[in-house]
């Protein structure tokens, strides 16, 4: 009877660290504002035909400098002239689990109007809701890019002669 209680003790010890040892978290907490992903820092603003072309590159650390893992969203602000930044668009992120990740992102501003100057910003977010800073302000005044040069009516410039 001893062995058997022996046994049934080893066998609860042997299940009690199974538990202890498989379950928790393994690391130390992160503040909050160690989470939220790094500030964006190269938003560029062009224009197009057909709007305000965006672009930005993905931030890949938190602020507190670890692998970012769970990126979200992007949410994308438009402020006109000197007012304030309201949302313009949520762009989702669906790559996490992805091996290559999307690293450059790009968003068009159809309804930016040509001779209107514009200020925009970025701020990413994790699964969690951890927002960034905002980025880096990108400043434009939509004009329409020049039409290339014409083949049948371009003119190869002479060059002068030497003295």
């Amino acid at each position: 009877m001893t062995a058997m209680s022996d046994t049934m003790r080893a066998s609860i010890l042997a299940a009690a660290a199974m538990l202890f040892i498989g379950c928790g978290v393994k690391s130390l907490p992160v503040p909050p504002e160690q989470a939220v992903p790094e500030r964006i820092v190269g938003l560029d603003a062009t224009s197009q035909k057909n709007g305000v072309l965006l672009s930005w590159e993905r931030p890949d650390r938190t602020a507190g400098g670890a692998k970012m893992r769970d990126l979200g969203s992007f949410e994308v602000d438009r402020a006109e002239n000197t007012g304030g930044f309201r949302p313009l668009v949520d762009i989702p992120v669906t790559d996490q689990d992805r091996f290559q990740q999307q690293q450059k992102f790009t968003y068009l501003d159809a309804a930016a109007e040509v001779g209107h100057h514009y200020r925009y910003q970025v701020i990413s977010s994790t699964l969690d809701a951890y927002r960034s800073d905002p980025s880096n302000e990108a400043e434009i005044t939509h004009q329409l890019p020049k039409p290339p040069p014409n083949p049948e009516n371009f003119v190869i410039p002479q060059p002068k002669p030497l003295p």
